[in-house]
């Protein structure tokens, strides 16, 4: 009954941050430099076509004034 006490609560923990991790596809410099995932960007993840965001990224290189 103790093990139950610390595993249920633990597994939990782990499905629930698994269920919320957003998958990060894109390239390492930009998810450094902006702190975001792929899917911000690209219509679909590992796909190069760009979104409108991406699209407005490409030429301002500035996240913040694409997503206004």
């Amino acid at each position: 009954m103790k093990l139950f006490r610390f595993i249920l609560p633990a597994v939990f923990l782990a499905a629930g941050v698994l269920i919320n991790m957003q998958p990060g596809f894109a390239k390492p410099e930009f998810t450094k430099k902006e702190k975001t995932g792929c899917l911000t960007c690209h219509v679909q993840a590992k796909k190069k076509d760009l979104n409108d965001v991406g699209k407005c990224y490409g030429e301002k290189k500035d996240l913040k004034a694409c997503k206004k």
